[in-house]
């Protein structure tokens, strides 16, 4: 008892602290800010989706946003010239991560590249993504990958319309997106494929479940990152219970994937010389960590990894998938996106990546779905090191910065009919600014500054590969009579709110080419 009472003492003494810091710290040019509440400070006006509510905040208190959420400062940007000062001209200020017990989890105690803050130790992990993965060369080199996968995908949608089903087959779009990219980047980082299941929709139904769980990013607040006093009991309450659950099952599926890749290496003498032409990452951590096992533990490695799965595959798919509806929304650019491939590959061959710069309307299609639809629409939140000035205001150091991208592209001050998609407007632009800084800071998709995707590259090669040959090869008509639902779901990233659910079939001019190709395969049903 004695012991409880002391601990209730402590956890009100602190708390009173807190509060008094809260009361008493200066408010003196603060950016705008809406009225607010003691303690929860506006925690009771936000409604999902985030991007929206702050959207309307904004509309009414302008473009730079000053809030409380419980004892955390956020900073909301909504314009291209805040854009430019904080990941610009403050980039380094705005450079960490906030310390949000997902952090402490999934980014293995703030060491990995997603979570490690601004320095020696950062830079070192993105130098090493960059060259190894997401450089020139190794996107080059990863292409055969690619080309391999898709032809799978197209392999199984011919197959099952030979296999008897008749007329059109029925595709839900996010699972077979889901399933390619992640096999994709599992071939990549561990020189496999982590789905492999042929036909039997139900056991990929299941690993795809498992992997969603694992590894779809989590970088949201929780209670304890709003009111820090709760760190005092967390441990009596667990609220990072599930953080922790998960993150125990993401590490050990890592973890399996080093040590099986280790055990092939070591069983297999001619795969050291092999990779030195036909590299798996994990590979190049093994030889890292042997030669410099102190910089290079377990931990960090796992970390490596992993950013690849949570940052590269539910983006992706989520990507193709809103441009696909977006398609099928939209008829008449359907039309002309095969017009231009028919054009340009035509129907004796399957596109490739080389065919990949001739299809500009293909790249306008993918761009005007990223602005409209971006599967970011709050990017990733950053954190100030030290107080700063943006657009004239003061930022306290720690202030958590989000950048509202979804606001800024449609933005009637930035964009012609900022709500309709059109394509064509990112021609006309390419066509007047051939270096494309026109779109620097009010086309975000990927970020900006030192903390901008480093694999935006390989991810548009995938999209825009992917795409391609689907619309190549197939025709798409969406199941059912009603219309394309483009509302958007709740979550980090932004999903559709109703999974696209289509029907195609081989498109009549290639009929016999992919009928060859399935059987040349061997997978013919």
């Amino acid at each position: 008892m004695e012991m409880f009472n002391f601990l209730s003492i402590s956890i009100f003494i602190v708390f009173l602290l807190l509060l008094y810091k809260l009361l008493v710290e200066p408010t003196k040019n603060l950016p705008p800010s809406p009225p607010s509440y003691p303690i929860i400070g506006h925690l009771h006006i936000l409604k999902k989706p985030l991007h929206r509510t702050f959207h309307s905040l904004s509309n009414k208190f302008g473009p730079i946003l000053f809030l409380r959420l419980g004892f955390c400062r956020v900073l909301v940007i909504s314009s291209p010239s805040a854009v430019e000062e904080c990941l610009s001209k403050n980039d380094v200020v705005f450079a960490n991560r906030p310390p949000f017990l997902s952090g402490k989890h999934f980014g293995y105690n703030f060491t990995a590249l997603g979570w490690a803050p601004y320095g020696q130790h950062w830079r070192n992990l993105r130098r090493i993504s960059t060259i190894e993965v997401f450089s020139s060369n190794s996107i080059q080199s990863s292409s055969r990958i690619r080309k391999e996968e898709i032809e799978s995908v197209t392999n199984q949608l011919v197959g099952r319309f030979n296999g008897g089903e008749g007329g059109f087959v029925k595709v839900e779009m996010k699972s077979l997106f889901l399933e390619l990219v992640f096999n994709v980047m599992m071939r990549i980082v561990a020189g496999k494929k982590v789905i492999d299941y042929g036909n039997d929709e139900d056991k990929k139904k299941i690993e795809l479940d498992n992997l969603r769980e694992i590894f779809v990013p989590n970088m949201s607040m929780n209670l304890v990152d709003l009111f820090p006093v709760l760190k005092w009991v967390n441990f009596i309450i667990g609220f990072d219970k599930k953080l922790a659950y998960v993150h125990r099952k993401r590490d050990a599926y890592l973890q399996n994937l080093v040590v099986e890749r280790r055990k092939k290496r070591e069983n297999d003498l001619n795969l050291n010389d092999e990779c030195e032409t036909k590299k798996v990452f994990i590979d190049v951590l093994l030889k890292l960590q042997e030669t410099e096992p102190e910089q290079y533990p377990q931990d960090i490695v796992n970390g490596l990894i992993g950013i690849f799965f949570t940052a590269g595959t539910d983006t992706s798919a989520l990507t193709m998938e809103w441009v696909m509806s977006a398609l099928l929304k939209h008829p008449d650019a359907l039309e002309k996106v095969t017009a231009e491939i028919d054009l340009h590959v035509g129907n004796h061959r399957l596109l490739d990546e080389n065919d990949l710069p001739k299809l500009p309307y293909l790249h306008s299609v993918i761009n005007e779905t990223l602005r409209l639809y971006p599967v970011g629409p709050l990017l990733v939140p950053h954190a100030s090191s030290e107080e700063c000035t943006v657009g004239g205001y003061r930022v306290p150091r720690g202030t958590v910065l989000l950048t509202n991208v979804w606001a800024i592209h449609r933005d009637p001050k930035l964009w012609d009919e900022p709500l309709k998609f059109k394509p064509e407007r990112f021609i006309d632009a390419l066509e007047k600014d051939r270096d494309g800084k026109l779109w620097s800071s009010s086309f975000l998709p990927f970020g900006m500054g030192r903390r901008g995707c480093p694999g935006n590259l390989m991810g548009m090669q995938l999209v825009s590969l992917v795409l391609g040959r689907l619309l190549q090869c197939f025709e798409w008509v969406r199941f059912g009579n009603e219309e394309v639902d483009m509302s958007e779901g709740p979550g980090l990233t932004m999903p559709i709110a109703k999974p696209l659910v289509v029907v195609c079939k081989p498109r009549q001019a290639l009929m016999d080419f992919l009928t060859k190709n399935l059987v040349d395969s061997g997978n013919l049903i």
